[in-house]
Formats: structure tokens, C-alpha cells, sequence
């Protein structure tokens, strides 16, 4: 669509649909950037939970209290952003019945009408970025933090990539040097970090010394790539994409 030159604001709302609980939820996300700044309002509510006891929901590092709200300013680095996506975005007027996002473009306090973008996933990665940067706005939330190592014979490489959603920066670590990288290629190699299977039985407090590649993702628990974690599915070589990213950030730093 043509980004209507007077749209001030936009409101997301996704249902996850036939997702299970304690996974289930609902959020809406009333964005309006009419003064030049990012303001955000956040209603996020988890659904269905009343199915399940309550050592199910903590099974699954879920609490009884997730269910979040917020209101205030989101930094206005993100309004470039989410321009550039409303104006790529195109309208469906397929159902979304199983799940799925809608938006409401806002021009002042006048909606434009309930819309539901064709790009799904990306409105859905958006709308899952901005509350991840309220998430460390907040401090409910610390950046997300990424180690890698690559043993090669004797020689041992450390690199830690850290990604703050809440100012869009991406940041590398390497001998106590760090670099700000691309936001968009930090971001596409953490799509393939969350893709492949993490064989947690495997799983090691410490890095590993042998030749090999490993990775943390932020949860204290290390894995070797090709061995602890292994490609879901046959048509993606996520590790292979983990391996060539990570190690194109060492050659570059």
C-alpha cells in the first residue's frame, strides 16, 4: 500500500489461535507517533490457562503472572521502521481464524479501517521486536545475549553478539573490542539461531575446548553445532547458516 501521508499511528492486534496453552495469548499494540516521538500502549493477556494446573504452567517456565501491560515511549528509532513496512504491506481479505495479526492504520484519534496484511510473519516479527524493547525498557527483560566459539586445533575464539531490541542496535564482542553491526543481518542469523532442534540432554555449562563450533543462546547451557543442535528440517541447513554467519563475524572483527 501507499503509506497515507496524514497515518499518525497504528493498531496491532494478534490472536495465536489454536496455539495451546500456556503458549495462547492475545495482545493489542496502539502505536501513534503524531508528535514526533513513539508512543506505545500494550494490553498482552495469556488465555485458556484456567485448562491446566498450576505446576503445568510452571513446567513449562511459564508464571502465574505474565500477563503485562504498559504505557509510555518506545525510542523513535523504530517509527522508520514500521513506516517502511506499513508502505511494502499488502491487504488480504483471507480469514484468520487459526491466528494470525491485524492492523489499524490511525490518522489522529480516526481509524482508517481493520486491515489483515498478507505479510503475516513479518508484521508478527515486528510486533514481537517492539514489545521485546518495552520488555528492556522496563527491565523486565535484558537484552538478548548470543556466545559463540570455533576451536580450530589449538586455537580457541570467543565471540559474544548482543542484540538490543529496545535502541535496534546490534553489538559484537571479541578480546574485550566491541563493534555495533547491521541490525537487519544481526537479526536474520538469529531467525536461523531458533530454527534448528537444541538436544538440551547434550547440553554442557561450559564451552566445549575440542575442535568444533559451539553456541549459548542466553540460557547458560552450551551446544556443540552438528551434534547438540541439529537441523528440524531437511529443506533449511539452519547449523550451516549458524556456522557461516557466526564465523563471518569473527572474520570481520
Amino acid at each position: 500500500m501507499s503509506l497515507h501521508p496524514t497515518t499518525t499511528g497504528l493498531v496491532l492486534e494478534y490472536d495465536s489461535g489454536i496455539v495451546p496453552p500456556p503458549f495462547s495469548h492475545v495482545f493489542r499494540l496502539a502505536l501513534d507517533w503524531s508528535k514526533g516521538n513513539l508512543s506505545a500502549q500494550l494490553d498482552l493477556h495469556y488465555t485458556d490457562r484456567e485448562e491446566l494446573t498450576e505446576q503445568e504452567i510452571f513446567d513449562e517456565g511459564f508464571s502465574l503472572e505474565d500477563d503485562y501491560r504498559y504505557q509510555g515511549n518506545v525510542p523513535s528509532v523504530w517509527i522508520g521502521p514500521i513506516k517502511q513496512l506499513l508502505q511494502a504491506s499488502r491487504w488480504t481479505k483471507k480469514g484468520i481464524d487459526e491466528g494470525g495479526i491485524t492492523l489499524t492504520p490511525m490518522e489522529g484519534s480516526k481509524s482508517e479501517g481493520l486491515k489483515i496484511p498478507s505479510n503475516q510473519e513479518e508484521w508478527q516479527l515486528m510486533a514481537q521486536d517492539i514489545i521485546q524493547a518495552i520488555y528492556e525498557l522496563e527491565k523486565k527483560e535484558a537484552p538478548l545475549t548470543i556466545q559463540y566459539r570455533k576451536v580450530e586445533r589449538e586455537l580457541i575464539t570467543d565471540l559474544t553478539l548482543t542484540i538490543h531490541f529496545s535502541n535496534r542496535e546490534a553489538v559484537i564482542l571479541r578480546s574485550d573490542v566491541s563493534k555495533k553491526i547491521s541490525w537487519e543481518g544481526a537479526i536474520d542469523l538469529l531467525k536461523f539461531v531458533f530454527m534448528p532442534d537444541y538436544r538440551y540432554e547434550q547440553a554442557k555449562d561450559t564451552p566445549g575446548n575440542k575442535r568444533g563450533s559451539y553456541i549459548e543462546c542466553g540460557d547458560g547451557f552450551w551446544h556443540e553445532l552438528g551434534k547438540g543442535v541439529v537441523n528440524s528440517h531437511a529443506s533449511v541447513d539452519a547449523v550451516g547458516k549458524i556456522k557461516a554467519g557466526f564465523d563471518r563475524l569473527l572474520d570481520a572483527n
